[in-house]
């Protein structure tokens, strides 16, 4: 996600307002008062060699003794798996990857892939009816799935569908001029139109040919935007604080927006996620409900979609408007925050918004190993500070050939709390468990339903005594193990730290890994351990526990992606000074394996731009990384980047394909 610190009205694009005021304790509170960082970690490193050679994982960094420090030595000289030189820290306008690989940009914001096929107008001056036939803007998350994969487990890597989000708009650069405005409030329509439908998702059927990559003018080509008929699942389908003028019955909604990790399921769709939503809406009640509040809702919106007339625009404005909910749009927030369930392969069905999995500012969704006859597990973060990382269990069992989204309907979803110990446990957020049940009675908290209870995720996770986490963003499982992997990219806000967020004003951000202790991970209990801590060589510990150094050092990690080797893909979002100015330069995207804890740098983005968003063809010949926001802060007038297209021309996202330049597997 776009990685500001402060959010601006009309046009800004940063994070939603802090919004968690419960007394629940910080993760760096809980590392403060029990292990220090460095045995955090390097009990980790050890806890992860074990992991992949099926060895117990033991409680403690000392637990494993000197046996398995000569373990892990005895690894590290027997292999190098990370066969390339680091690539150094630059600030060139441009990607920058090792000796012997390539870069190639690819479906830039802009290019044409259904309808008339319109083509990209470098003035920007293309209308909202050719954005919808385009590729959107902001490219974020990011899945290819191969043309014989309708039902998963596609393996042709030279043909498929490549998915990707857009998760966010740059007005000044989205128009000619920037946006139009009269007496500040916006005024054209078709800007306006153009703006949603920038928003969303991509479908693209790409092909591989002579080793260079197309798209084809396909059916299947598809564009879901902020405007796109929705249907809606699970729990929350047809309440009452779902009910508007657009649906009476609260069973379905137009479009998806902020689009920015992603998930894809065991049968073969693709799972988009809701992050930063609130800031879309404005509400001019002095007053607004528990469902607005927690989630940041304020009285003036991000781009002033509301100023317009029109129940296209108006539903953005969700003031009380009439007695029954029907007659206005005082719901249409309750409508955002979700995981939308996409069929690539079927053009004509509906998106799928799945209200079981829970209502929040949604980074991506992982799934656990999944196997014949055993829940469905999935994890997601809460992306912002302060906020929480849950657990969805599925009540049904995964049936390979049969099963598909109805799973991601009925089941439990919890919330993390870690201790200092180094142990954990999943709170369950479900109004028949005791447990939540007893919480909310000593909270003073009432909900009529569990609808309610997943309308209000935030709300509940602070009943029941979750731990604030420093931005939980993308999620990752490792396939050696099973170990799930979290970034927590930074937090500004935090003033004390605890266990899992070792430090106050995190600036740097951290990886922080676990292990459930059932093995189907449908328990409530996991073990925990921190990864690395990002920053510079004087305040970060890498994965053996020791410093970063000048070949990987990095700040705010985002990204987070495991290939199928077991080596895990780690991508940057810095912004401001830190940024601009510190020992990092550009955001960045990193390797490291972590039976060893060798970790290198291996791409540099172009300026002003976040790495995001990364998968790979099976043949693991083409690796598929998003730059989003290129040049960020840019106006008509003022170009601070000019990626990808060259010397005076406006900067676009883009994805990059890499491969080596002999045609060969990356590693």
């Amino acid at each position: 996600m776009r990685n500001e610190h402060e959010q601006d009205v009309l046009f800004g694009n940063g994070d939603e307002p802090l919004s968690n005021t419960s007394a629940n304790p910080h993760i760096n509170d809980l590392i403060e008062a029990g292990l220090s960082r460095r045995q955090v970690v390097a009990g980790g490193a050890a806890l992860g060699v074990m992991g992949f050679l099926g060895v117990a994982m033991p409680g403690t960094a000392e637990a494993a003794g000197n046996p398995l420090k000569d373990l892990l030595e005895r690894l590290k000289k027997r292999s190098k798996r990370l066969p390339f030189n680091p690539v150094a820290v630059t600030r060139a306008d441009t990607i920058t990857v090792p000796a012997g690989y390539k870069a190639t940009t690819f479906i830039p914001w802009g290019t044409p892939i259904r309808g008339s096929f319109p083509a990209f107008l470098e003035n920007a001056g293309n209308s909202a009816a050719d954005q919808a036939d385009q590729i959107g803007m902001h490219h974020d998350g990011m899945h290819f799935f191969p043309i014989d994969g309708q039902r998963g487990g596609g393996h042709k890597s030279d043909h498929g569908l490549l998915v990707l989000n857009h998760e966010y708009i740059d007005a000044p650069l989205l128009h000619p001029n920037g946006p139009t405005l009269i007496g500040g409030k916006r005024s054209s329509a078709d800007e306006v139109r153009k703006e949603i439908n920038a928003h969303g998702v991509s479908v693209v059927e790409v092909r591989r040919v002579r080793g260079q990559w197309e798209v084809l003018p396909s059916a299947r080509n598809r564009r879901i935007t902020g405007a796109t008929p929705m249907q809606i699942s699970g729990p929350v389908r047809g309440h009452a604080l779902l009910r508007t003028r657009y649906s009476p019955d609260g069973t379905a909604t137009r479009g998806t927006l902020n689009n920015c990790a992603n998930g894809f399921t065991p049968w073969g769709t693709y799972l988009t996620c809701e992050e930063n939503w609130a800031g879309y809406f404005a509400s001019g009640d002095a007053e607004r409900p528990r469902e607005m509040t927690r989630y940041g809702v304020g009285s003036a919106s991000r781009y002033g979609w509301d100023h317009l007339a029109g129940d296209e625009f108006q539903r953005f404005n969700a003031t009380r408007l009439a007695a029954d909910a029907t007659g206005d749009y005082r719901n249409e927030p309750n409508h955002f925050g979700w995981i939308v369930e996409i069929d690539p392969f079927a053009p004509e069905s509906a998106p799928i918004k799945r209200t079981a999995l829970g209502r929040f500012a949604h980074e991506g969704l992982v799934f656990a190993p999944v196997k014949p006859g055993r829940p469905v597990v999935c994890y997601s973060g809460d992306d912002s500070q302060n906020e929480y990382i849950y657990k969805f269990v599925s009540r049904g069992k995964y049936v390979p050939g049969r099963s598909n989204g109805s799973l991601l309907d009925e089941g439990t979803l919890y919330v993390a709390r870690f201790k200092a110990n180094g142990k954990g446990e999943w709170l369950a957020l479900d109004i028949k468990d005791k447990a939540f049940q007893a919480a909310c009675k000593a909270a003073g908290v009432s909900f009529a339903d569990q609808g309610e209870v997943l309308i209000n995720t935030r709300l509940a996770a602070d009943i029941v005594g979750a731990t604030k986490m420093d931005r939980p963003e993308w999620g990752a499982v490792n396939p050696n193990n099973g170990d799930v992997y979290f970034t927590l990219t930074n937090n500004s806000s935090r003033t004390v730290a605890d266990a899992a967020n070792p430090r106050p004003a995190n600036a740097y951000g951290h990886i922080i890994r676990w292990r459930e202790q059932s093995r189907d991970y449908a328990g409530r209990e996991f073990v925990w351990s921190l990864f690395l801590l990002a920053g510079p060589e004087s305040d970060s510990i890498d994965p053996n526990g020791k410093p970063l150094t000048a070949d990987n050092r990095l700040a705010s990690p985002d990204g987070l992606w495991f290939d199928d080797e077991g080596r895990l893909w780690i991508q940057t979002d810095m912004s401001g000074s830190q940024l601009a100015s510190g020992p990092f330069g550009n955001n960045q995207m990193l390797v490291a394996e972590p039976t060893t804890g060798e970790m290198k740098r291996f791409l540099v983005g172009p300026v002003g731009c976040e790495v995001t968003g990364i998968t790979a063809t099976p043949d693991f010949r083409t690796l598929f990384v998003n730059i989003q926001h290129p040049g960020e802060g840019s106006t008509p007038t003022d170009f601070r980047s000019t990626w990808p297209d060259g010397p005076g021309r406006r900067p676009r996202s883009a994805t990059v394909i890499v491969t080596r330049e002999d045609g060969k597997p990356l590693f």
